[in-house]
């Protein structure tokens, strides 16, 4: 019998997705999809990510920290079988897991030193607001790029128009909203985040995400993506 291993986060990642709905559901779908992992004291030290910056991508370890009460199955239904057909959870990327940990490469951006306190920018996230990071570390391609077998998720989504009413589009032009606000938006609801059985059959239901301090409106037209409104929480 192993023993149980108590480990503890090293930092915090702040993100522009505030709820699990429309997060893509791979790493580095959304570009636009930028972070900052706030490391925490004892770990946020300027030598602790010295020469990072010689990387490129970095893989982050992290927790699915709003399932950790959920629990979870041995067998669940992944959205890229339709959302109907069962498999074994360690055959999926499913986010309720025995340890409930994570593992994505994001790009790196830069490293912010303040005060004599380290964090990391990074984007192509694809985690919720206030996920905790367990551990980082540097993305090696020699080792890490491998020529694989991907079961039943072989190539990416395919991707869906997005539109924006005049509304929303003048909104966004005047208003203060962060530089890649648009293309986030286009990049996480072009892979249409409703639930894989909704995709099957005529949805007129609008749809809301709330991104920074954001919520944003949006119903699938004609097998296209319209942004409705878009106001501050």
């Amino acid at each position: 019998m192993l023993n149980k291993t108590t480990i503890e986060p090293i930092g915090v990642l702040s993100s522009p997705f505030k709820q699990k709905f429309s997060i893509p559901r791979q790493p580095r779908l959304a570009p636009a999809a930028r972070g900052i992992i706030k490391l925490s004291d004892g770990y946020n030290s300027p030598d602790m990510v010295r020469d990072l910056d010689t990387f490129s991508h970095l893989w982050l370890v992290f927790g699915f920290h709003e399932n950790s009460d959920k629990g979870w199955q041995p067998l669940v239904r992944p959205p890229r079988l339709g959302g109907n057909k069962k498999t074994g959870v360690l055959a999926t990327r499913s986010t309720f897991r025995p340890n409930g940990l994570g593992l994505s490469a994001v790009k790196f951006e830069r490293v912010i030193i303040k005060d004599n306190m380290a964090s990391i920018e990074v984007s192509g996230i694809d985690l919720l607001d206030r996920t905790p990071i367990y551990d980082i570390k540097p993305y090696i391609s020699y080792s890490d790029v491998i020529d694989a077998e991907c079961g039943f998720a072989p190539d990416a989504p395919q991707l869906k128009t997005v539109n924006f009413s005049e509304l929303t589009a003048s909104f966004i032009s005047q208003n203060d909203v962060p530089n890649e606000f648009e293309a986030l938006i286009e990049q996480i609801l072009a892979q249409d985040p409703r639930p894989a059985y909704k995709q099957q059959k005529a949805d007129d239901k609008v749809y809301r995400v709330e991104l920074y301090n954001f919520d944003v409106h949006w119903q699938v037209i004609d097998d296209s993506i319209l942004v409705t409104n878009i106001h501050p929480i």
